[in-house]
């Protein structure tokens, strides 16, 4: 397996993931999250653990809002 074949879980100030091409650089905004392997494994993971897609302003936002 080549590096062309392996990424990176990115996530966003939002705390929002993607996935990334290993050996690219991250653009501004975004940062490694941990997990690193093939596109498959890094979506299986992203499955996994981003359990809540709204975005982290929206969440604050609607706490603000429910007290």
């Amino acid at each position: 397996m080549s590096e062309q074949d392996l990424f990176s879980v990115v996530l966003n100030d939002e705390e929002q993931y993607s996935v990334w091409p290993q050996g690219k650089d991250i653009p501004d905004g975004w940062r490694a999250e941990g997990k690193t392997g093939t596109k498959e494994e890094c979506l299986g993971h992203i499955a996994e653990v981003w359990s809540d897609m709204r975005p982290l302003s929206l969440r604050r936002a609607m706490e603000t809002q429910g007290r």
